[in-house]
Protein backbone atom coordinates (compact mmCIF):
# COMPACT_ATOMS: atom_id res chain seq x y z
CA UNK A 1 0.00 0.00 0.00
CA UNK A 2 1.61 3.59 -1.18
CA UNK A 3 2.01 6.01 1.62
CA UNK A 4 1.41 8.72 -1.26
CA UNK A 5 -1.79 10.96 -0.39
CA UNK A 6 -4.29 10.31 -3.09
CA UNK A 7 -4.65 13.25 -5.23
CA UNK A 8 -6.20 14.05 -8.47
CA UNK A 9 -4.40 14.96 -11.82
CA UNK A 10 -5.61 18.47 -11.55
CA UNK A 11 -4.01 18.66 -7.33
CA UNK A 12 -0.53 17.06 -8.87
CA UNK A 13 -0.39 19.80 -11.63
CA UNK A 14 -1.31 22.11 -8.94
CA UNK A 15 1.63 20.72 -6.55
CA UNK A 16 3.78 21.22 -9.20
CA UNK A 17 3.14 24.73 -9.70
CA UNK A 18 3.16 25.73 -6.16
CA UNK A 19 7.29 23.68 -6.03
CA UNK A 20 8.38 25.44 -8.81
CA UNK A 21 6.61 28.92 -7.42
CA UNK A 22 8.77 27.49 -3.99
CA UNK A 23 12.07 27.74 -6.41
CA UNK A 24 11.26 30.90 -7.97
CA UNK A 25 10.36 32.63 -4.54
CA UNK A 26 13.70 31.44 -2.73
CA UNK A 27 16.15 32.92 -5.24
CA UNK A 28 14.06 35.72 -6.94
CA UNK A 29 11.08 36.51 -5.63
CA UNK A 30 10.11 35.73 -1.94
CA UNK A 31 6.64 37.37 -2.08
CA UNK A 32 5.33 35.37 -4.18
CA UNK A 33 5.64 32.17 -2.34
CA UNK A 34 2.55 32.98 -0.10
CA UNK A 35 0.99 31.31 -3.52
CA UNK A 36 2.71 28.41 -3.00
CA UNK A 37 0.99 28.06 0.56
CA UNK A 38 -2.17 28.73 -0.62
CA UNK A 39 -2.12 26.24 -3.32
CA UNK A 40 -1.10 23.85 -0.45
CA UNK A 41 -3.85 24.58 1.73
CA UNK A 42 -5.93 24.42 -0.90
CA UNK A 43 -5.51 21.01 -1.91
CA UNK A 44 -4.53 19.47 0.99
CA UNK A 45 -5.88 19.96 4.97
CA UNK A 46 -4.03 22.92 5.84
CA UNK A 47 -2.36 21.58 8.58
CA UNK A 48 -0.82 18.77 6.72
CA UNK A 49 0.55 21.44 3.63
CA UNK A 50 2.60 22.67 6.34
CA UNK A 51 4.51 19.67 6.96
CA UNK A 52 5.10 18.66 3.39
CA UNK A 53 5.73 22.39 1.68
CA UNK A 54 8.09 23.18 4.73
CA UNK A 55 10.77 20.32 3.61
CA UNK A 56 10.19 22.04 0.04
CA UNK A 57 11.45 25.46 1.36
CA UNK A 58 14.64 23.32 2.94
CA UNK A 59 15.77 22.38 -0.31
CA UNK A 60 15.28 25.97 -1.80
CA UNK A 61 16.68 27.39 0.71
CA UNK A 62 19.70 25.42 -0.40
CA UNK A 63 19.85 27.06 -3.50
CA UNK A 64 19.40 30.41 -2.12
CA UNK A 65 22.32 29.87 -0.18
CA UNK A 66 24.64 28.37 -2.54
CA UNK A 67 23.44 31.77 -4.98
CA UNK A 68 23.63 34.51 -2.20
CA UNK A 69 24.74 33.17 1.10
CA UNK A 70 28.11 36.06 0.68
CA UNK A 71 25.59 38.95 0.51
CA UNK A 72 23.84 38.55 4.30
CA UNK A 73 23.73 41.50 6.40
CA UNK A 74 25.00 39.40 9.68
CA UNK A 75 24.07 42.09 12.29
CA UNK A 76 20.47 42.28 11.30
CA UNK A 77 20.29 38.40 11.68
CA UNK A 78 21.56 38.61 15.10
CA UNK A 79 19.51 41.12 16.37
CA UNK A 80 15.96 39.51 14.88
CA UNK A 81 17.53 36.04 17.07
CA UNK A 82 15.22 36.48 20.41
CA UNK A 83 12.15 37.54 18.87
CA UNK A 84 11.87 35.32 16.21
CA UNK A 85 12.69 32.72 18.75
CA UNK A 86 9.39 34.08 20.89
CA UNK A 87 7.35 34.19 17.76
CA UNK A 88 8.08 30.44 16.83
CA UNK A 89 7.50 28.74 20.25
CA UNK A 90 4.20 30.96 20.45
CA UNK A 91 3.15 29.52 17.02
CA UNK A 92 4.23 26.05 17.87
CA UNK A 93 1.60 26.59 21.13
CA UNK A 94 -1.00 27.94 18.30
CA UNK A 95 -0.43 25.38 15.61
CA UNK A 96 -1.32 22.44 18.29
CA UNK A 97 -4.62 23.87 19.50
CA UNK A 98 -5.86 25.83 16.22
CA UNK A 99 -7.99 24.02 13.38
CA UNK A 100 -7.30 24.90 10.04
CA UNK A 101 -9.20 27.32 9.34
CA UNK A 102 -8.25 29.92 12.44
CA UNK A 103 -4.62 28.99 10.83
CA UNK A 104 -5.44 30.62 7.28
CA UNK A 105 -7.43 33.75 8.63
CA UNK A 106 -5.23 33.96 11.68
CA UNK A 107 -2.25 34.36 9.00
CA UNK A 108 -4.00 36.34 6.34
CA UNK A 109 -4.89 39.05 8.85
CA UNK A 110 -0.95 39.36 10.65
CA UNK A 111 0.23 39.63 6.78
CA UNK A 112 -2.39 42.66 5.82
CA UNK A 113 -1.64 44.64 9.47
CA UNK A 114 2.13 43.80 8.28
CA UNK A 115 1.85 45.14 4.66
CA UNK A 116 0.21 48.21 5.87
CA UNK A 117 2.87 49.24 8.39
CA UNK A 118 5.40 48.56 6.04
CA UNK A 119 3.68 50.84 3.62
CA UNK A 120 3.35 53.84 6.12
CA UNK A 121 7.10 53.71 7.15
CA UNK A 122 8.13 53.56 3.94
CA UNK A 123 6.07 56.46 3.05
CA UNK A 124 8.12 58.40 5.97
CA UNK A 125 11.21 58.37 4.27
CA UNK A 126 13.15 56.01 6.40
CA UNK A 127 16.46 54.25 4.83
CA UNK A 128 18.69 52.96 5.67
CA UNK A 129 19.61 48.92 6.97
CA UNK A 130 18.32 46.91 9.58
CA UNK A 131 18.63 48.82 12.14
CA UNK A 132 17.14 52.09 10.97
CA UNK A 133 14.00 50.06 11.46
CA UNK A 134 14.09 50.60 15.05
CA UNK A 135 14.05 47.75 17.83
CA UNK A 136 10.66 48.01 18.61
CA UNK A 137 9.67 47.39 14.82
CA UNK A 138 12.40 45.07 14.28
CA UNK A 139 11.22 42.96 17.95
CA UNK A 140 7.45 43.05 15.60
CA UNK A 141 8.38 41.67 12.79
CA UNK A 142 10.65 39.14 14.20
CA UNK A 143 8.24 37.80 16.77
CA UNK A 144 5.31 37.85 13.95
CA UNK A 145 7.73 35.94 11.27
CA UNK A 146 8.94 33.86 13.40
CA UNK A 147 4.64 32.77 14.64
CA UNK A 148 3.91 32.86 10.78
CA UNK A 149 6.47 30.61 9.56
CA UNK A 150 5.67 28.06 12.15
CA UNK A 151 2.11 28.34 11.63
CA UNK A 152 1.95 28.11 7.82
CA UNK A 153 5.10 28.51 6.20
CA UNK A 154 4.11 31.96 6.01
CA UNK A 155 7.15 34.12 7.24
CA UNK A 156 8.44 35.17 3.76
CA UNK A 157 5.68 37.30 3.25
CA UNK A 158 6.56 39.07 6.72
CA UNK A 159 9.74 39.08 6.76
CA UNK A 160 9.80 40.54 2.97
CA UNK A 161 8.13 43.45 4.77
CA UNK A 162 10.58 43.94 6.97
CA UNK A 163 13.45 44.05 4.28
CA UNK A 164 11.78 46.11 2.50
CA UNK A 165 11.15 48.41 5.49
CA UNK A 166 14.91 48.17 5.76
CA UNK A 167 15.64 48.94 2.40
CA UNK A 168 17.91 46.75 1.37
CA UNK A 169 18.88 46.14 -2.26
CA UNK A 170 18.17 43.11 -3.82
CA UNK A 171 20.97 41.19 -3.03
CA UNK A 172 21.40 41.91 0.49
CA UNK A 173 18.02 41.27 0.66
CA UNK A 174 17.66 37.40 -1.16
CA UNK A 175 21.07 36.91 1.17
CA UNK A 176 19.57 37.73 4.26
CA UNK A 177 16.29 36.09 3.64
CA UNK A 178 18.39 32.94 2.36
CA UNK A 179 20.36 32.50 5.98
CA UNK A 180 17.23 33.43 7.96
CA UNK A 181 14.74 30.78 6.77
CA UNK A 182 17.82 28.29 6.26
CA UNK A 183 18.53 28.61 10.10
CA UNK A 184 14.63 28.89 11.26
CA UNK A 185 13.30 26.01 8.49
CA UNK A 186 15.73 23.31 9.68
CA UNK A 187 14.74 24.20 13.29
CA UNK A 188 11.08 23.65 12.51
CA UNK A 189 11.41 20.62 11.07
CA UNK A 190 12.14 18.66 14.81
CA UNK A 191 9.26 20.38 16.16
CA UNK A 192 6.79 19.79 13.17
CA UNK A 193 7.44 15.75 13.49
CA UNK A 194 6.75 15.93 17.14
CA UNK A 195 3.25 17.68 15.99
CA UNK A 196 2.79 15.48 13.13
CA UNK A 197 2.88 17.45 10.37
CA UNK A 198 5.60 15.48 8.61
CA UNK A 199 4.79 11.92 7.71
CA UNK A 200 6.02 9.09 5.57
CA UNK A 201 3.15 10.11 3.25
CA UNK A 202 4.57 14.05 3.49
CA UNK A 203 8.10 12.51 2.67
CA UNK A 204 7.19 10.44 -0.08
CA UNK A 205 5.29 13.53 -1.74
CA UNK A 206 7.63 15.74 -1.51
CA UNK A 207 10.12 13.19 -3.42
CA UNK A 208 7.99 13.66 -6.82
CA UNK A 209 8.05 17.47 -5.99
CA UNK A 210 11.71 18.47 -5.50
CA UNK A 211 12.34 18.49 -9.18
CA UNK A 212 9.93 21.66 -9.59
CA UNK A 213 11.48 23.32 -6.53
CA UNK A 214 15.27 22.90 -8.65
CA UNK A 215 13.76 23.85 -11.79
CA UNK A 216 12.19 27.34 -10.50
CA UNK A 217 15.37 27.81 -8.45
CA UNK A 218 17.29 28.07 -11.28
CA UNK A 219 15.03 29.86 -13.70
CA UNK A 220 14.75 32.81 -10.55
CA UNK A 221 18.23 33.04 -10.37
CA UNK A 222 18.52 34.34 -13.73
CA UNK A 223 15.55 36.85 -13.64
CA UNK A 224 16.64 38.33 -10.07
CA UNK A 225 19.83 39.56 -11.75
CA UNK A 226 18.19 41.58 -14.36
CA UNK A 227 15.60 42.90 -11.89
CA UNK A 228 15.18 46.68 -11.19
CA UNK A 229 14.89 47.45 -7.77
CA UNK A 230 11.66 49.23 -8.10
CA UNK A 231 9.90 46.31 -9.67
CA UNK A 232 11.50 43.84 -7.01
CA UNK A 233 9.81 45.82 -4.12
CA UNK A 234 6.32 46.69 -5.48
CA UNK A 235 5.99 42.36 -6.89
CA UNK A 236 6.89 41.29 -3.72
CA UNK A 237 4.32 44.06 -2.01
CA UNK A 238 1.42 42.36 -4.17
CA UNK A 239 2.39 39.07 -3.94
CA UNK A 240 1.91 39.54 -0.30
CA UNK A 241 -1.37 41.29 -0.40
CA UNK A 242 -2.97 38.66 -2.49
CA UNK A 243 -1.67 35.74 -0.50
CA UNK A 244 -3.05 37.39 2.57
CA UNK A 245 -6.63 38.17 0.81
CA UNK A 246 -6.59 34.35 -0.15
CA UNK A 247 -5.86 32.91 2.86
CA UNK A 248 -8.79 35.31 4.52
CA UNK A 249 -11.59 34.72 2.43
CA UNK A 250 -10.45 30.68 1.73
Amino acid sequence: MTMLPTLTPIAWGLLAVAALLVGFSKTALPGINTISIAIFAAVMPARASTGALLLLLIVGDLFALITYRRHADWATLVRLIPAVVAGVALGAVFLALADDGSVRKVIGVILLLVITFTLWQRARGSRGTGAAVGAVARSGYGALGGFTTMVANAGGPVMSMYFLAARFPVKAFLGTAAWFFAVINLAKVPVSIGLGLITPGTLMLDVFLVPGVIVGALIGRRIATRMKQSTFDWAVIVCTVLGAVYLLVS
